[in-house]
């Protein structure tokens, strides 16, 4: 039986996007910021300062939902011609696992040694990524074990729709685009709605937030898929040039505003709807802007090597978070009260100790990882013949 391909687009579809790289690390960034100051900022006892917290707190759905738009953009944007199902899920698998697999084996050894519990509800379902599908708060949250690879549930379930989803999408007339767009963002904005229906306890630890609304709406794979389709769809806005022409500077001001905005809606109401178009748009318009050749904020080196290297610091940053400077593992930490100067310099610390983490496990498992096993072995006999005389002519590419 042949092996579905993806049917490639009659664009400029292999311009790379290194403002896209490097905008991953400033949403990594952001979700530091909302561990670090959920767990810092109830300890300063400051009312003036406690009132940034709202930002703080939603500083990590953001970057969250601008992973999963991301997603979605970027694989519609360099689907390969050639590519099989097989060879896709193969390639997405080893980019995302072995590094959830050394992250999660370091955080039970550190469980075991600060004497938190480890147990089969808090590493079972994390190891096979499938705990966003059970709405537990023991499977999904907790300062022992690494709770951010919940959002590698959600990846799952978009890698395994993705050849599908491309192919439904691609059948759009370019035209309608925009009417799918608004159609997907209205959907993102119904989720909470909808969720107003679930059961109204147990709450969210500390609020008054329903534990089941805050699960459908942020943790469920079900409804996140919708921010990965927005991403597809957008991509093809710009792949079929239908782009409206906004600038990135005012793409960046919108998504700033959303979320300025948005971190003042009540409840389930301020993560992901107010923001999802909003960091849509900004993607896109830098998208454009690299396609062009311009010069942005994030496509400079720096910023690209630092988005580089951003899911390995996603995936160690919480670890520092909780076994570090910070200590958020231990509950009488959060009793304690700390000045400014000391949180910050925790903070800071938090930082530098996530971005050596990051770039050891970027070097050491995420690389070597992808050079070993994102692609089938090469057959001996398909050496022997690339040896063979003549073969380079063969193999060199027509013009």
């Amino acid at each position: 039986m042949r092996t579905a391909q993806f049917t490639p687009l009659r664009t400029n579809q292999q311009s790379r996007l290194p403002s896209l790289t490097g905008m991953r690390f400033v949403a990594a960034v952001m979700v530091l910021l909302c561990h670090v100051g959920t767990s810092v900022l109830p300890r300063l006892k400051n009312h003036q300062l406690a009132e940034y917290q709202r930002f703080f707190s939603a500083a990590g759905p953001t970057g969250v939902s601008f992973f999963f738009i991301l997603s979605g953009f970027v694989l519609a944007w360099v689907a390969r011609s050639q590519d099989t199902r097989r060879l896709f899920w193969r390639r997405r698998l080893v980019k995302i696992y072995p590094s959830h697999l050394v992250t999660l084996t370091a955080a039970v050894l550190l469980m075991l040694g600060a004497g938190v519990a480890v147990t089969s509800a808090n590493t079972v379902p994390t190891l096979f990524l499938v705990q966003g599908w059970i709405p537990r708060q023991d499977v999904i949250l907790n300062f022992g074990s690494n709770t951010p690879s919940w959002s590698l549930a959600c990846e799952v379930l978009f890698y395994l729709a993705f050849p599908w989803i491309l192919v439904a999408a691609r059948r759009i007339r370019a035209e309608r685009l925009w009417g799918w767009v608004a159609v997907t963002t209205a959907g993102i904005i119904a989720v909470p709605l909808l969720a107003q229906l679930l059961p109204a306890k147990p709450y969210m630890p500390l609020t008054t937030t329903s534990w089941w609304a805050t699960w459908f709406t942020y943790y469920f794979p079900g409804t996140r898929l919708l921010e990965f389709v927005l991403g597809i769809l957008m991509a093809l806005v710009v792949l079929n040039k239908r782009w409206m022409g906004l600038k990135p500077a005012a793409a960046l001001l919108l998504a700033a505003a959303a979320f300025v905005g948005g971190a003042y809606l009540p409840g389930v109401f301020s993560s992901v709807a107010p923001t999802a178009l909003p960091l849509a748009l900004a993607i896109a318009a830098f998208a454009t802007a690299d396609v062009r050749g311009r010069r942005t904020l994030f496509n400079h080196r720096v910023f690209i090597w630092l988005g580089e290297i951003s899911y390995a610091f996603y995936m160690v940053h919480f670890l520092a978070v909780s076994y570090g400077p910070i200590g958020a593992v231990h509950p009488e930490n959060w009793l304690k009260p700390l000045s400014v100067p000391t949180a910050l310099t925790d903070a800071g610390l938090t930082l530098a100790i996530s971005l050596v983490l990051a770039w050891l496990l970027h070097v050491l498992v995420e690389n070597p990882a992808m050079r070993r096993w994102s692609r089938p072995a090469v057959p001996a006999a398909s050496d022997a013949a690339k040896s063979a005389p003549g073969a380079e002519r063969a193999a060199a590419p027509t013009r």
